[in-house]
């Protein structure tokens, strides 16, 4: 894993101390006079950003100062993998306090980079961490990258195909099984929606659902659910430009989804999982769907389609149905759905729907304890009547801007069983811009917060 190291005799590390403003006068206290008078003369007393090496009698570096924000949580060293020099260093334990699998994960998310197609930067700094650590965070940080890799690679090298590999790696490498529904297939077998969507996109980038499962069959059912519209035009009722320019990132529910399921296999969670990626291209071409059909779903439910941008409720809704027919403990779907989530949240909070009480609060609080926020939304029944159609069942849209997030959420409801607890997280899945943690590019969000979620509930 980029910028982290275990630590063995032979490897020479630079002890490293954060700490802030605060903390700063009993810090130095404890180090010794002559590193007290250096950090006075350098005007350096821990504030947040600035960085003091303590040099030894021989011109080098005896130990490292950085300042930092206490209430950065998980993101206390972020900001220095990338900004301390190349080399090894290890956590002093005159540190702000923080946990070592805190801190190893915060470092790993701050040194990850997206270099696929750049010349590779300079490499960051690693960080020494013990055993503990690593088998703590390791699983963690390499969800969370394969999440930022997968959005963050153009759709030209990201298509459907693309997405139902990835997910069958992960089967091979878990000895789960694997099984895709392509082209014709969606149709022969009862997912119209999916074929729908996806019909207009070329030969070599067909509509398809991608199927992995794993477990005991008495153990308790999770299905988990990622909207996987590797590219999305808007379809004929088309993007502008501006709109269509970051569309590549449209499969980040998938993205979320495939790595949670890993999550769970690779930390062995007690359950039998299923995952379902609908994986499509939302194209434009004499065969894509048009505003004014009416297609009948797997559900038996007719929908009305009042917009063909609103494609990802549509590609969702068979996979929720076929998930329903497992009759699971549980159904956790991740989806790039909406622009009102972004507007009513902002870009960093996810919307977190949920038709049951005791599944929100402890997703909530599980988000709290994790540093992974989510923010509950409301299932608001009276605004079903924004998707009314006259010729079918439901709209996939409707004519009011109001509540756009809700009803999307509204229209996947229909589609699960009510007895059965269910989740649904509209998340961003980008970083516009870079921030310690959270490089520009593709995103993680709600990944943790799920996975401590899945523990608390099944492994406890």
């Amino acid at each position: 894993m980029q910028g982290w190291i275990r630590p063995v005799d032979f490897i020479a590390v630079t002890p490293l101390i954060a700490l802030d403003t605060e903390s700063f006068e009993s810090v130095v206290a404890g180090i010794d006079e002559f590193a007290r008078r250096w950090c006075l003369s350098n005007g350096f007393r821990g504030q947040a950003g600035r960085i003091l090496a303590i040099p030894d009698s021989e011109g080098g570096t005896r130990l490292l100062l950085a300042g930092c924000n206490r209430h950065d949580g998980i993101y206390l060293l972020s900001s220095l993998p990338h900004r301390l020099p190349p080399g090894n260093y290890a956590l002093d334990p005159r540190s702000l306090p923080i946990d070592p699998a805190d801190a190893a994960l915060g470092w790993a998310l701050g040194a990850y980079r997206f270099e696929r197609y750049r010349t590779p930067q300079r490499p960051p700094a690693n960080l020494a961490v013990d055993d503990h650590a690593w088998d703590a965070a390791h699983p963690i940080a390499t969800a969370s990258a394969l999440v930022r890799d997968m959005v963050s690679t153009p759709a030209d090298a990201m298509g459907p195909a693309e997405v139902a590999a990835t997910v069958q790696q992960v089967a091979q490498a878990h000895g789960a099984i694997y099984r895709e529904w392509v082209g014709e297939a969606l149709l022969t077998d009862g997912f119209p929606t999916i074929h729908a969507v996806g019909r207009a996109a070329s030969q070599d980038r067909q509509p398809r659902l991608v199927m992995l499962t794993h477990g005991d069959a008495d153990a308790p059912h999770v299905v988990i659910i990622g909207k996987g519209v590797c590219f999305d035009t808007g379809g004929l009722d088309i993007k502008t430009s501006d709109g269509m320019r970051w569309m590549k990132k449209d499969m980040g529910g998938a993205a979320h989804a495939i790595a949670l399921a890993e999550l769970v296999l690779t930390t062995k969670l007690p359950i039998r999982v299923t995952l379902l990626v609908p994986a499509v291209e939302n194209a434009i071409s004499a065969d894509a769907f048009r505003p004014g059909d009416v297609i009948r779903t797997r559900a038996g439910y007719t929908v009305e389609i009042d917009n063909t941008d609103a494609e990802g409720r549509l590609v969702l809704c068979d996979a929720l149905a076929y998930a329903t027919e497992q009759k699971p403990d549980l159904i956790i779907d991740f989806a790039t759905l909406t622009g009102a989530a972004r507007v009513a949240l902002g870009p960093s909070l996810p919307a977190l729907f949920c038709n049951r009480d005791d599944v929100a609060d402890a997703l909530l609080t599980a988000g709290r304890d994790t540093c992974d926020p989510l923010w509950r939304m409301p299932l608001w029944r009276p605004y079903l009547s924004m998707l009314e159609s006259h010729v079918a069942d439901i709209s996939n849209s409707g004519a009011s801007r109001h509540a756009g997030a809700v009803t999307a959420a509204l229209f996947l409801e229909r589609f699960v069983g009510e007895s059965i607890a269910w989740t649904h997280l509209d998340v961003y899945a980008w970083n516009d811009a870079d921030r310690p943690g959270h490089p520009r590019g593709g995103e993680a969000q709600g990944l943790r917060a799920h996975l401590e979620f899945l523990r608390r509930r099944y492994a406890a």
